[in-house]
């Protein structure tokens, strides 16, 4: 069987499953409100109006008892259709059903499908499996209860919505629940709040993280390596103002296209700005302050810059998803010639960079135009050149890719670069873009060799995007357990008693003076507790300092991970340190 006749019997699998999930409920509350009940990817869920009692998380055990009593009975899926009015007076009693029925009449229908098993009946287009021996009862799970407006409005009524978990097999489902578990041990907010690294604060506003000690040493030392990974390929570095002028977006078209995403604009002195919500059209303005010629290309220019994006409340999620954030943002303007060079650098520094910060697995998609010109911005040899040039670059670099034709924005051709997480799943980390958009709206040139005036190349590139998306992503990688080079605090110094409190904050000192970052743990706690304390800060080295230590000119050093201590002088913990940095 193909992976899509799989995918389509394990649908129709949940689906029954949140078929028997509603005769179930109907059997223990017959005076429930039908509503949907859909396969979703994990499992399903049934949306129910229990009146104004409604139920608790406890109660599902109960439903839960009740659908394998009906699984175990081996009950058929029959299906019958009906015309729209039998339809509507058998449904007299279900408004959702109604009002779904009626949208059907609307839209053409004349008589929609039912299906019935046992006693139960409901509207239903199906398919389900044929009997409910084919499903099963150790192989789906009652997961967790949600409020859902009704069609998604809140002007409609609140239901409860009930999520089950359902697979093929009870070791699938014993398999997803523990890979979902180790998820939530490595989500982002969770482990951001044990190590201290960065929080939101209602009264600063959703979507604006503070980025707390710990979590802005880790960011630091990342801008610190990729600032200086890029002056090593000969980028120049700018900072561009937080807020612009209106007429700067009118010329980039952000107000015409992006106006919606943009927060509300701000008067000064009979004058109009907005935050910007990237750092691109003051960068074209950046290349625009001095003539340039062939001689000064390829000119490559990033910024760290503060951009600002209004987002819907509901989308807001921890670092993944917010408001406020910085853009590791960089142009480079080249040749036609240059262009595959270009590409290849690029990868090469992505290479570079992602090996740094731990990333075994990548992938790249090469996003192209289609035969329809007219909805692509620029000359049609443009994104020839461009294409060719992207690809010949993959293939130079030895780089396995997916192409995907009429994927392009309007404005160019990009890659996009898909890091692998370690449950398998792709998240897109960077992108290589190009723009014919931008150097034709702000008049970018150059002057070539025979002296004409000619348009440069732009190709935008993002080696992590946003900060605050690429550290989260980096927080679930890795479980908080970061490379000791960007780990918030490397070593902890944990003093054994009050009178060695003197000696473990000069030793302290000793690691500061040689760039080390570190704390020092003296409180009048047990040195269990303490111990405790640094294994859930994940601090890759911990060293806990009594009469020996002070007495010996051996350290005994902990490493994150293990239970045994290795025997190490200062001077070989910090070597051993700054090596690993």
């Amino acid at each position: 069987m193909s992976n899509k006749e799989n995918n389509e019997q394990l649908e129709i699998i949940r689906h029954s499953f949140s078929h028997v999930l509603a005769a179930a409920v109907k059997e223990l509350y017959p005076d429930v409100k039908f509503a949907i009940g859909p396969a979703i990817d994990n499992g399903f869920y049934y949306d129910f109006d229990f009146g104004k009692d409604g139920i608790k998380e406890e109660d599902l055990k109960a439903i839960e008892k009740k659908m394998k009593h009906l699984i175990k009975q081996n009950l058929q899926f029959s299906n019958f259709d009906l015309q729209l009015n039998e339809a509507l007076e058998k449904m007299k009693n279900e408004p959702y059903k109604q009002e779904l029925i009626n949208d059907l009449k609307k839209a053409g229908e004349k008589e929609v499908s039912f299906y019935k098993l046992g006693n139960f009946e409901d509207l239903c287009k199906g398919p389900h499996v044929e009997a409910t021996n084919k499903l099963k009862a150790d192989a789906f799970k009652l997961d967790r209860i949600a409020g859902a407006y009704w069609k998604g409005s809140e002007k409609n009524n609140m239901l409860t919505r009930i999520y089950g978990l359902a697979f093929e097999s009870k070791k699938e489902l014993e398999e997803y629940i523990k890979m979902r578990e180790e998820m939530e041990a490595r989500n982002h907010r969770k482990i951001g709040a044990e190590m201290g690294l960065f929080m939101i604060s209602n009264e600063v506003g959703q979507g604006l993280p503070i980025w707390l000690p710990n979590g802005y040493a880790s960011r630091r030392a990342l801008e610190d390596y990729v600032l200086s990974l890029e002056r090593r390929y000969g980028y120049k570095h700018i900072l561009t103002p937080v807020i612009n002028k209106k007429e700067l977006f009118e010329t980039s078209g952000h107000l015409s296209h992006y106006k919606e995403d943009m927060y509300a604009p701000i008067e000064i002195d009979d004058e109009t700005y907005y935050l910007k919500p990237m750092s691109c059209p003051a960068g074209m303005m950046a290349y625009k302050h001095e003539p340039k010629s062939y001689r000064d290309l390829p000119l490559k220019i990033g910024e760290l810059g503060n951009v600002y994006r209004y987002e819907k409340s509901g989308q807001l999620h921890g670092l993944q998803r917010v408001r406020g954030f910085t853009q590791n943002d960089a142009h480079i303007f080249c040749t036609d010639e240059q262009l595959t060079d270009q590409f290849l650098e690029v990868f090469e520094l992505l290479d570079i960079f992602y090996k740094a910060v731990g990333f075994e697995k990548y992938t790249f998609r090469l996003s192209l135009s289609d035969e329809d010109s007219d909805k692509y911005v620029g000359k049609r040899e443009d994104w020839i050149k461009a294409e060719d040039a992207m690809r010949k670059a993959l293939k130079k670099a030895g780089y396995e890719f997916t192409e995907a034709k009429g994927e392009a924005a309007f404005y160019g051709p990009k890659v996009d670069i898909q890091a692998i997480n370690v449950f398998g799943k792709e998240d897109s980390v960077s992108t290589v873009q190009v723009d014919f958009n931008l150097p034709e709206r702000f008049d970018l040139t150059y002057i070539d060799k025979d002296g004409q005036e000619k348009r440069p190349f732009v190709i935008h590139r993002a080696l992590i995007g946003s900060f605050e998306r690429f550290f989260s992503f980096l927080i679930e990688y890795h479980a908080g357990k970061f490379p000791v080079w960007f780990a918030p605090v490397q070593v902890k110094l944990i003093s054994v008693s009050e009178k060695h409190i003197e000696y473990v904050q000069k030793l302290a000192q000793e690691f500061r003076n040689a760039q080390i970052r570190t704390e020092v743990d003296i409180n009048d706690e047990t040195v269990g507790n303490k111990i405790r304390k640094a294994t859930q800060e994940k601090v890759p080295y911990m060293l806990v300092i009594g009469d020996q230590e002070i007495d010996s000119d051996k350290l005994s050093v902990r490493e994150r991970g293990s239970r045994d201590t290795v025997d190490l002088s200062k001077e070989e913990l910090i070597d051993k340190i700054k090596r690993s940095v």
